[in-house]
């Protein structure tokens, strides 16, 4: 009969999960919620005992790149699920972007692909770009513009119109009221249909 043994007793579990011999099992925990593998340890098992909550005594296979290992639903065994978890996704009734934080396959509300405008529309397959909806947001964009370089020159206008008026205006002045009459001329001669290549005229100088 040997004196010492160096090696660790490992538990025989009997077919009701308990330990028929006493020992040292290694076992791999689980996630309560999501049932994904967290890490492995060393468990003592008496006689009579089972293995501890969450705890299994097979050994899951390393997943590939992208994939995560979790217990299964009815927890006789393990299997790996798709793992965007830090992806960013997007919504796709609307395009918002929305960081994965879940394990598993993305619901049909979701996609990876994303909008290439604010304009694009999700037909189930990848987004579509609204143009007649783009080119009347751009349009609208040149308008607002346009009316913010005509307020500009109008009020400069009125500035140096008062000062021609009172016979107070130098030879600049009367110079910069032309110039910006004429700013004001082609701004109104814009054809705004070419938004967003609008080559503006060029504003006088102050």
């Amino acid at each position: 009969m040997m004196k010492y043994n160096t090696e660790l007793s490992i538990p025989v579990l009997g077919e009701n999960g308990l330990a028929e011999t006493a020992g040292w099992l290694q076992v791999y925990n689980v996630e309560p919620i999501t049932r994904e593998y967290m890490q492995t340890n060393m468990e003592y098992l008496p006689i009579g005992v089972g293995l501890p909550a969450l705890c299994y005594a097979d050994k899951p296979e390393l997943p590939a790149e992208g994939f995560a290992i979790v217990r299964n639903a009815d927890g006789q065994s393990w299997e790996t699920v798709v793992d965007y978890r830090g992806v960013t996704a997007y919504a796709t009734h609307d395009g918002t972007p929305h960081v994965i934080t879940f394990l598993g396959a993305l619901p049909e509300s979701l996609t990876l692909l994303s909008p290439a405008t604010k304009y694009d529309a999700w037909n189930g397959n990848e987004w579509v770009t609204d143009k007649e909806a783009q080119h009347q947001a751009v349009l609208e964009s040149a308008k607002q513009e346009l009316n913010r370089r005509i307020s500009e020159a109008a009020s400069a206008i009125t500035m140096l119109n008062d000062a021609v008026d009172l016979g107070m205006a130098t030879e600049t002045e009367t110079a910069q009221l032309e110039q910006w009459k004429k700013y004001r001329v082609l701004l109104n001669r814009l054809d705004l249909s070419t938004a967003p290549d609008i080559n503006w005229p060029e504003k006088p100088g102050v």
